[in-house]
């Protein structure tokens, strides 16, 4: 028969209990929280080029793929069997937001744009900054462009001259690097 010292026994239950309960602890992370009480820190995944209607709006058909890349940026799938399709990906997963995709696709012909499929749940731009938004706003959502009006009470900026350059520094006089005649 077997006889272990009871602190030898006292340590293998602790070992015992201590793997219990960590087990427990993994079974019971459920979504947001662990234990219905801690809340895990998230990191924010964000893949892809943002592209909102104002931004799509300014392609259209008959564009060159140079045009399109810099309106749009660099499309995030090419596929050398789709030569002529470039697909425009956008995904994020923040905590405490829901998750979003969105995918724009851009078909050529040659190196013309033939059409440009939108889905229909494209946002505008402020859609996009409110959807992402997690923390509590403090006012309006700031505006993201002046309107006429605003623009022509602007103040005119004044013609000013540029002042010479001054010399900094010992002046130096060097011969010509062509001897005289």
């Amino acid at each position: 028969m077997c006889t272990a010292p009871p602190a030898r026994l006292s340590l293998l239950a602790l070992i015992g209990a201590t793997v219990a309960l960590l087990s427990a602890c993994a079974g019971s992370i459920s979504g947001e929280k662990v234990l219905g009480v801690v809340s895990p820190y998230r990191l924010d995944i964000v893949q892809g080029n943002v592209l909102t209607k104002e931004l799509t709006a300014r392609v259209k058909p008959g564009m060159s793929r140079a045009q399109v890349r810099d309106l749009l940026g660099s499309p995030l799938l090419t596929d050398i069997f789709h030569a002529d399709r470039w697909d425009y990906v956008f995904t994020i997963r923040r905590q405490g937001a829901a998750p979003q995709k969105r995918q724009v696709v851009a078909l050529f012909d040659g190196d013309v744009l033939k059409s440009l499929d939108l889905p229909n749940d494209l946002p505008s731009e402020n859609e996009f900054v409110s959807a992402i938004n997690t923390r509590e706003s403090r006012g309006a959502a700031p505006k993201l462009a002046l309107s006429a009006e605003e623009i022509k009470a602007l103040p005119v900026p004044a013609k000013t001259a540029a002042p010479a350059a001054e010399a900094i520094g010992v002046q130096r006089s060097y011969p010509p690097l062509e001897p005289k005649p």
